[in-house]
């Protein structure tokens, strides 16, 4: 096979990732491997984008190569994709795969981002392989390594390959009405974030009869207008001294101007399956912040506009993220039905979210997310002390194997069920005993008046 690996690392070279397939490319030496630097070099290929398409012409197989940064693949090769459909060349024949590295958190989305925008393409989609970033120094990850490219030759040389993943309907954009706005009686602080290009007059009607209808000062923050000089390199710059290697000021930006707000509102329109690359790298950037969730507790809300019920994988990453942040989701308007209904019910839910201080226990998506950070960072607080100093004094350390007392009381219980002649004895007495806190509890519960 001529494979094009497409590097997505902002490392270039240094990635991770790209070692599996130099791993692959030594022990497959009839495979033709070229890589392709497309995060490295994302700013040359915005000059001139005709080296890939160069390279890509003379491919058969498009592997993608990324880190999973913040949910999907990183700010650069979120852009090289917008570069890659811009250019409108034809994909027709090609396959395409991709390896991921990280630590599990989310790399379901991050995988589903790429195979649907391969279906954007039209290329035919091979499953890829999402790996623990040590996975290559183990014998067993060298195994998979070499199953996943032996699998996707087999794959190539049948035509064996996964239906689209996404059907893109043409997105009917209700109309919006904006009432009058009567900011003067206001107090409190909403800020909205957006990326909102200046000929995307529905969403700015969007955002405009949003804050008609909220019932607290708002704010609009346009990032696609902050002056970035670049997105997140994974350089761990940050993780010492909570400071990002760029001298742009977004790190105290993030922290003074938009985190200091009671709650925050983002609007955008979907583009490739997500939120668009400017607001990639605006999520990118914000690992200054570690792995801390520092809004934890502030209400979030989304304006939408595109076909959001189409896009399962979105819609996993907007809960998810509200979900490990601890936010409440105050809701998402889109306006795919009537967009005024849902805009002013987001606006009142979330008014009674920050009144009542109402914020929901996490459910799988939160739990989940949060015991793979709890981990990574309880085995990297050497390097990341910020992040390591906030886990500890959130509790966030709540390790099961230090829960000693109930495991003892695990292992007596386990006991007792494991003797047909104590079970008879005992009888309903192990159902009452789970019951008997509860019922303590119930005994000294008073009505609410």
């Amino acid at each position: 096979m001529k494979i094009l690996v497409l590097n997505g690392s902002p490392k270039g070279k240094y990635s991770v990732t790209l070692q599996t397939t130099n791993y692959l490319q030594k022990l497959y030496p009839d495979h033709s491997f070229e890589v392709l630097d497309v995060g490295h070099k994302i700013k040359a290929l915005e000059r001139d984008f005709s080296p890939a398409l160069e390279a890509i012409e003379k491919a058969e197989v498009l592997l993608f190569s990324y880190p999973v940064y913040t949910f999907i693949a990183p700010y650069q090769l979120h852009r090289f994709i917008e570069l890659l459909k811009q250019s409108k060349i034809s994909l027709t024949g090609k396959y395409a795969t991709q390896i991921t590295t990280s630590k599990h958190f989310y790399d379901v989305t991050a995988l589903r981002y790429i195979q649907d925008n391969c279906a954007d393409l039209g290329l035919k989609y091979i499953k890829g392989l999402s790996a623990d970033m040590d996975d290559l120094l183990t014998e067993k990850g060298q195994k998979e390594a070499c199953g996943f490219l032996e699998f996707v030759a087999y794959s190539v040389k049948n035509e064996i390959y996964e239906k689209p993943s996404v059907i893109n309907t043409p997105a009917i954009h209700r109309s919006v009405s904006i009432p009058a706005d009567s900011e003067d009686n206001k107090d409190g602080d909403i800020a909205i974030i957006t990326n909102c290009e200046k000929d995307d007059e529905q969403l700015k009607s969007m955002i405009a009869r949003f804050q008609a209808k909220c019932a607290r000062k708002t704010r609009v923050i346009n990032i696609a207008e902050y002056n970035f000089k670049g997105g997140c390199l994974g350089c761990l710059n940050c993780a010492v001294s909570g400071k990002c290697v760029y001298k742009d000021g977004f790190d105290e930006f993030l922290r003074g101007t938009i985190q200091t707000a009671e709650a925050i509102v983002i609007a955008f329109s979907i583009k490739d399956h997500s939120m668009g690359a400017s607001f990639k790298l605006y999520d990118d950037r914000q690992f200054c912040n570690g792995h801390r969730a520092v809004t934890m507790g502030m209400p979030f809300g989304y304006l939408i506009s595109g076909n959001y019920s189409e896009e399962y994988n979105l819609q996993m990453i907007v809960e998810g993220r509200a979900q490990v942040g601890g936010n409440f989701l105050a809701g998402v308007a889109t306006d795919e039905t009537d967009p005024d209904s849902e805009i002013d019910k987001l606006a009142q839910t979330l008014e009674y979210s920050l009144s009542s201080k109402y914020v929901p226990p996490q459910n799988f998506y939160g739990v989940g997310g949060t015991k793979i950070f709890r981990d990574l960072i309880w085995q990297m607080q050497g390097i990341m002390k910020a992040d390591h100093k906030f886990y500890k004094s959130h509790g966030q350390y709540d390790f099961p194997q230090k829960k000693r007392g109930r495991m003892l009381l695990m292992y007596l219980a386990g006991i007792a069920m494991s003797s047909d002649a104590i079970k008879a004895k005992m009888g309903n007495m192990m159902n009452e005993g789970m019951l008997m806190p509860y019922k303590k509890l119930l005994d000294k519960t008073e009505t609410k008046k």
